[in-house]
Order: C-alpha cells, then structure tokens, then sequence
C-alpha cells in the first residue's frame, strides 16, 4: 500500500511563492507517474502538474510558467515550486501517484493524499 502526505501549504501574498511537498511512503520500489491538482472551495478539480517516470513534465495552459514540478525519487518526494501566486491560485491542492500510464484524470489515481490548503490574498 502506498499513502501521500502532503506538506507546505498555508497563507501568501498574491505574487508570493511556497513550494509544496508530497512524501510517499508504503510500497515505493515501484515509480510511479505523479502529479498535482485541486479543488477550490465550490469549483472543480483541476490539474495542476503531472511528471512522467522518465521526468517528463505537462502543465496547464493557466499555469504559465510559474509553477514547477519535480521529483526525488531517492527521497520518495514530489514537489511542487509555485511562483507568482494570484489569489485564483487558492486552493486545497492535492498530490496523486499511479503505475504508468495512469488514468486520465489525476483524481482518479489509486493513490492520493488528504490534500494542503493553499490561501493568496491580495
């Protein structure tokens, strides 16, 4: 069994940055395909950022360069660098791990965190 916690949310300024961690634990000889999304209060989910195992990156086109993502797979942990934060980036985000290629839609990942709350004020 695989669990993910995530870690590094909490409160900024619009054009602030934090960096999220996600730290899997359980089985982790295998890789896995990995990524991000979340869920603002009454919207969506929404894809954040995915990397493949070979370390092969995608974004969203509402993104815009400011966020990154990237893994140590020596340490079992995914990372998620987020620069220029706008308050629309609030949010609870969320880390998602599955053997590749995973399902479509990173929600349905077999393995996914309880989630990090993101806030940006003005």
């Amino acid at each position: 069994q695989v669990q993910l916690a995530e870690s590094g949310g909490g409160s900024v300024q619009a054009g602030g940055s934090l960096r999220l961690s996600c730290e899997i634990s359980g089985y982790t000889r295998r890789r896995y395909c990995m990524g991000w999304f979340r869920r603002a209060q009454g919207k969506g989910r929404e894809e954040v950022a995915y990397i493949s195992m070979d370390g092969s990156t995608r974004y969203p086109d509402f993104v815009e360069g400011r966020f990154t993502i990237d893994r140590d797979d020596a340490k079992n942990i995914l990372y998620l660098q987020m620069n220029n934060l706008k308050p629309e980036d609030t949010a609870m985000y969320y880390c998602a791990g599955d053997p590749c290629p995973p399902p479509s839609r990173m929600w349905e990942y077999n393995y996914v965190g309880k989630g990090t709350q993101v806030t940006v004020s003005q």
